[in-house]
């Protein structure tokens, strides 16, 4: 090789290896936002105890049930992705119907306090998530345990996330909370046992409930709401640097329609319900997401009759689609 060419091929060489070390370099520098959004989610949760059908007792839904909640859900939204609860009595079958429909599924493992099951639901979980790893993009090993239980069974999450590892799993795995739970209770946020231990970060968001319950954010409006969301996740983005973080739950009831919950602190009412602010809510979120490539989840695709026994009149007054079978969802969503 002539010494011109030698010489010009060296620098083409040196050129090449610092695109090389730049890449690297972004790659280990990128923010939260550019590691964990090139593939945006926008989901619904979707649960098949409508009617009479209650989790706590009684009969499982049926496939049936399943398949034309899920046609519905189909064919009246535009939602393609769902996020499940649970995946035993009868609520393995969501995804293989799922499958059939083209539908991706974030997967909650149920935990509380019955040891056994919550073993055979880990069992589970790991089976169905080897069997439809197309279908199953994400796993949870539980959701909102600390909020109901404190840390009592900060062990049973822990044993569900390492036995999900030790079995294979191949899709990111995390535990769904609120976002007081994911700030560790801190104001400012700070990370929790947990932010080590999960791929992904799931928080459930829901200003409606801080209007009844929260001493710190006592009065957001349906107006607000979307951007109450987006400070939330904006801090436990900071707190965990690199990690994904989806908005798991999110939502506002439709109903009963002119209602207000009332802050069990300050006696301050807040906050309206009706299918113009739940709508309001959903779509100026989903927008905002959007605009940051964010993951959310619109809380909840069909409204269940059995959440006033443990959720008070606006229970079951937060699903997208709503009446009696095949029911009918809101337009506005398609």
């Amino acid at each position: 090789m002539k010494p011109l060419l030698r010489l010009f091929a060296i620098f083409l060489l040196l050129l090449q290896f610092g695109d090389v070390l730049a890449a690297n370099h972004a790659n280990k520098h990128k923010t939260p936002t550019e590691t964990s959004d090139n593939n945006a989610l926008q989901c619904v949760a979707f649960s098949p105890y409508v009617g009479a059908f209650t989790p706590n007792y009684g009969p499982a839904p049926s496939h049936e049930l399943i398949d034309n909640l899920l046609d519905t859900l189909v064919k009246e939204t535009r939602f393609r992705c769902i996020m499940t609860y649970g995946v035993i009595n009868g609520l393995d079958y969501t995804f293989s119907a799922a499958k059939a429909r083209h539908l991706k599924v974030i997967a909650i493992i149920w935990l509380d306090k019955d040891i056994p099951i919550n073993d055979q639901s880990i069992a589970s979980g790991i089976q169905v998530a080897k069997a439809f790893p197309d279908t199953i993009i994400k796993l949870s090993c539980g959701s909102e345990v600390r909020t109901r239980h404190g840390n009592a069974f900060d062990g049973e999450i822990s044993k569900c996330i390492d036995g999900l590892r030790k079995a294979g799993i191949k899709q990111p795995i995390t535990t769904i909370d609120t976002w007081w739970e994911w700030c560790n209770r801190e104001t400012p946020c700070h990370q929790t046992a947990f932010s080590s231990q999960v791929d992904w970060i799931g928080t459930n968001i829901f200003p409606w409930w801080e209007n009844k319950h929260s001493g710190l954010h006592t009065c957001t409006n349906a107006e607000q709401a979307a951007d109450f969301h987006i400070e939330r996740l904006t801090r436990i983005r900071k707190t965990n640097p690199g990690k994904d973080v989806i908005m798991t739950e999110f939502g506002w009831p439709n109903g009963p329609d002119g209602g207000t919950e009332t802050n069990t602190r300050t006696g301050e009412k807040c906050g309206v319900a009706n299918p113009k602010n739940q709508i309001t809510v959903i779509k100026s979120t989903l927008n905002k997401l959007a605009k940051k490539n964010w993951s959310g989840v619109v809380f909840e695709a069909f409204s269940e009759s059995w959440k006033p026994n443990d959720e008070g009149n606006f229970g079951s007054f937060w699903g997208i689609c709503q009446g009696q079978p095949p029911y009918s969802c809101v337009k506005d969503f398609k």
